[in-house]
């Protein structure tokens, strides 16, 4: 079903391609005007599911690839494609997600985007990268080439980068008292760096919990969120300078009071930072800061 994802995703490509570039792109308005035309003929031809009829949107020696490399060449192996597509996934829907159309000379066209096929009953849907180049002969046009690729889920890795020295496991270099202890290790698509961190008397904990680490789209900074293992919770912007960072933090405690402070987190090198909490206020007024924590990595 894979193989034949990208093949189905084409009734919808050209139809939301077109549209999206004839909106935005009058560069090329009359190709792009022929494209749209073309694209409705190739979705009434899919709606009857006339396997031939879609095999000639291709040129005679058109190709399809898919993600593992197998090749579709020509319009009657494309054709014979759309034919077992048809038996074995009847009322599979289509999401495209376009990103790029563009006219390279008046008679090619290339385009980029996502394709999602959700199925009738209750298979995972499948998602796909696609490539599609559309070339102009005998004045219509038809599809040439169409690339399927493995999708790769957006990720914000790039705009956490500076912190991935964190990631790892970090110990309480004091000897005495209480103790801390945090572990640093990437979520899923790396968008999210989470922490679990502990506080312990005596090797017994007194507090602990957990936060994630992502990047705020909106706000175009770090921001963090923090859940105490006693109920409280609490929302942080990062700011760096150098190798300190400073955290601006907005905290809820577990009775409702309101409570604020900036911790500073240094890293001294790569096995060692340190960590205070500073300028606490806690419901207006100020609070002690905390003592500077000083931490080495354990892994």
């Amino acid at each position: 079903m894979r193989k034949l994802l990208c093949l189905t995703a084409l009734i919808g490509v050209a139809v939301l391609v077109v549209s999206w570039a004839w909106a935005a792109d009058k560069g090329n308005a009359k190709g792009e005007d022929a494209l749209k035309k073309r694209a409705e003929a190739f979705a009434a031809a899919f709606e009857k599911g006339d396997a031939k009829a879609l095999a000639g949107f291709w040129t005679p020696d058109g190709d399809y690839v898919d993600q593992a490399g197998h090749k579709l060449k020509g319009r009657e192996a494309i054709e014979k494609a759309f034919e077992k597509q048809f038996a074995a996934a009847k009322g599979a829907k289509v999401i495209i997600r376009t990103e790029s159309l563009r006219f390279v000379k008046d008679d090619l066209a290339i385009e980029d985007g996502t394709t999602e096929l959700v199925y009738a009953n209750d298979a995972p849907p499948t998602t796909a990268r696609y490539t599609a180049i559309h070339v102009k002969q005998d004045g219509e046009w038809y599809l040439a080439s169409v690339r399927d690729a493995i999708f790769v889920p957006p990720s914000n890795h790039d705009k956490l980068r500076d912190l991935e020295w964190l990631a790892g496991d970090w110990v309480d270099e004091a000897e005495k008292g209480e103790q801390a202890k945090a572990s640093y290790s990437w979520a899923e698509n790396d968008n999210f760096l989470v922490s679990s961190f502990v506080t312990t008397l005596k090797d017994v904990p007194v507090g602990g919990g957990t936060q994630w680490i992502g990047w705020d789209g909106a706000g175009k900074h770090i921001r963090s969120w923090s859940f105490n293992s006693n109920g409280g919770f609490a929302e942080g912007t990062w700011s760096r300078d150098g190798d300190k960072w400073t955290v601006k933090v907005s905290a809820t405690p577990r009775d409702g009071k309101k409570a604020s402070a900036t911790v500073l987190i240094t890293k001294v090198d790569g096995d060692h930072l340190t960590w205070q909490s500073t300028k606490r206020m806690i419901d207006g007024e100020a609070a002690p800061d905390s003592a500077v924590i000083k931490m080495k990595r354990s892994q």
